[in-house]
């Protein structure tokens, strides 16, 4: 089962992340994290399908964080790649997108990510807040 959002900023991002790791019930596959100009597109795998009741709160709470989101084909063919076991590069290289994590849901990634686009620009923009 996969779920893709769009978040507006780093910080939404790993507040993602950490629910991920606290929440022992959600089987987790992988989470691919993409930046945009204009915010985050989050991919969740779900090894397995959830009940109703646990899918629905996890929706929730997805839609409590950001919107639900169709990859244009570009994003649906990077994260493919991905899957496929390309390296993070390569797909960057062919599909032109940032790829800032694929795996295990990890926030050193982001946070890494974020502070070297900081130091490059010399400022913080609003989606790496």
């Amino acid at each position: 089962m996969d779920y893709t959002y769009y978040l507006a900023n780093a910080s939404l991002t790993l507040r993602l992340v950490e629910y991920l790791h606290s929440t022992f019930w959600l089987p987790v596959d992988f989470m691919t994290v993409i930046h945009q100009i204009d915010g985050w597109v989050v991919r969740v795998r779900l090894t397995d399908a959830l009940d109703p009741l646990e899918a629905g709160n996890f929706r929730a709470f997805l839609n409590e964080l950001g919107i639900s989101f169709e990859p244009s084909v570009r994003v649906r063919m990077a994260c493919w790649g991905l899957e496929t076991g390309q390296s993070a590069v390569d797909v960057m290289r062919r599909y032109q997108i940032a790829v800032v994590s694929h795996g295990t849901p990890d926030s050193s990634e982001i946070e890494a990510f974020r502070q070297q686009f900081v130091q490059g620009l010399g400022y913080c923009p609003e989606t790496l807040a």
